[in-house]
């Protein structure tokens, strides 16, 4: 599998998922949160920011099953899922993970034909700290 690349503005987002934490970056000054993480609020122009923890809960708000051509890691677990999570607490922060049917499951676990736009989902973390997804009530 292939590791996150980081950069400064994202690493905190990855520290603490690797402690099992979903966080996001917000203003520290206007208090609008953000995801991508970047140096300056896009509403106030202010660089103060800080990383709030959220619920982890949210719902499905689009998704899309890839074919090949695919990297060899991930070709070995087709057809899996790929998932935007809109935030519960932060709807205007959109994630990117996988639908799988318990915590560090393989990408393939859960069925694509059962996904549904709008399911309830909550964060999980793999053993490296990858974000995952889980539906609230399978």
């Amino acid at each position: 599998m292939l590791n996150p690349v980081t950069d400064p503005d994202g690493a905190p987002f990855w520290q603490y998922a690797a402690q099992g934490e979903l966080r996001v970056q917000a203003c520290a000054d206007c208090g609008e949160p953000r995801f991508p993480p970047r140096p300056c609020c896009p509403h106030c122009q202010s660089f103060a920011s800080e990383w709030r923890r959220v619920s982890g809960r949210g719902r499905i708000w689009s998704y899309v099953v890839p074919h090949p051509p695919l990297l060899p890691d991930y070709a070995a677990q087709t057809p899996y899922n790929v998932i935007v999570v809109e935030l519960a607490d932060a709807p205007r922060i959109r994630l990117v993970g996988n639908l799988v049917s318990r915590p560090g499951a393989r990408l393939d676990s859960f069925p694509a034909d059962r996904i549904r736009i709008g399911a309830r989902v909550q964060a999980v973390f793999d053993e490296r700290g990858l974000p995952q997804w889980v539906l609230e009530r399978p």
